[in-house]
């Protein structure tokens, strides 16, 4: 049998994993129609030229948000619309303004639930300090957007010349997370009810703004990200990508609760796929790794951070060494992952 053509070829799931997939579809279809010296598809918001003052930098960003269900332990769409964008925000060392939002609506969807995922949201945006100025609301027929979905622009600003981003990346850095991974993408799969289990782990959803500040004075920092699709995992390979260096993390050092380890036994998950909502991945010069993490786990939001592994110049891959010094090769996704939370 032949392979379809490019006249043939439809979009997958797999185009939205965060994955190899996702980055082809961007590189070869938006980036070659849209590319300006903004677009930036590796980073979560661009830079715009600064403020006449020259003191400010604008900072764009926009997001999809699409969960099922809409209400899981710890948030919902509501407040996810929020801590998305505005995290996208705060990694690349912004402190977000405004947001703007796009309601699509399904026929059918009780008001009531609309009704409670507003309020959340007006109550996530109050507590980020952001504001929505505008917006745009869309009804569509029964069946076609799983009841809602939301569409959100956010402008923040930061100081002008901020240097962040994996072009100063150096061998030996350090590679930190501010707190337990996957817990966001169990969550969200508990909800669903689909395999029979329960329990009481809540998502990480929350702005990451406190712990992006924090950093921001440190002259070793390098990169930040917030582990959204694709997990811990996809971050780095994008890394390893625009670096060439390798990443070397420890495994006994990775911050994952026990009871999203026995979720992901059972069902085959790897937790460093999952997505997280509320959590930071920087990398910073390894002679100020103490002070970074000194400085997340004085914070509320970074009292799990750990140190997880280095920018490693003799391999250009993603390893994962166990406590016996066993290496496990972590790859893109290709196939969609499961369980699939936006």
């Amino acid at each position: 049998m032949t392979q379809p053509g490019p006249d043939t070829a439809t979009v997958t799931l797999a185009h939205g994993n965060g994955g190899r997939l996702m980055r082809q579809l961007i590189d070869a279809v938006f980036v070659r129609q849209l590319g300006n010296p903004w677009l930036s598809p590796l980073a979560d918001a661009a830079v715009l030229p600064p403020f006449p003052d020259g003191d400010h930098e604008l900072v764009f960003t926009s997001d999809g948000v699409t969960v099922q269900p809409l209400f899981f332990a710890g948030g919902d769409i509501g407040s996810l619309a929020v801590h998305g964008t505005v995290n996208d925000l705060a990694v690349c060392g912004a402190t977000p303004r405004y947001l703007s939002l796009n309601a699509f609506l399904e026929e059918g969807l009780p008001l009531v639930e609309l009704e409670r995922i507003v309020a959340s949201l007006a109550e996530a945006a109050r507590a980020c300090d952001v504001q929505v100025v505008a917006g745009d609301t869309k009804v569509l027929p029964r069946g076609l957007c799983g009841g809602l979905y939301f569409g959100v622009s956010g402008i923040g600003t930061r100081p002008a010349g901020l240097a962040l981003g994996t072009r100063g990346i150096r061998a030996g850095d350090a590679v930190l997370v501010s707190g337990p991974l996957g817990d966001h993408g169990i969550a969200v799969m508990l909800a669903r009810e689909e395999f029979g289990l329960s329990g009481d782990l809540a998502s990480d959803s929350a702005s990451v703004l406190p712990l992006t500040r924090t950093l921001l004075t440190m002259p070793g920092l390098r990169f930040m990200r917030d582990p959204t699709r694709g997990g811990l995992a996809t971050v780095l390979l994008e890394v390893i990508q625009a670096t060439g260096l390798g990443v070397t993390l420890e495994e006994p050092r990775l911050p994952i609760r026990g009871s999203v380890r026995s979720v992901c036994d059972m069902l085959g998950y790897d937790p460093l796929y999952l997505a997280c909502e509320g959590r930071v991945v920087a990398i910073v010069a390894e002679d100020e790794a103490d002070e970074a993490l000194r400085r997340w786990q004085a914070l509320p939001q970074g009292r799990g951070a750990r140190r997880v592994g280095a920018l490693d110049p003799h391999h250009d891959r993603l390893l994962l060494v166990n406590e016996w010094g066993g290496e496990r090769l972590l790859q893109e996704l290709e196939d969609d992952p499961l369980p699939r939370i936006c």
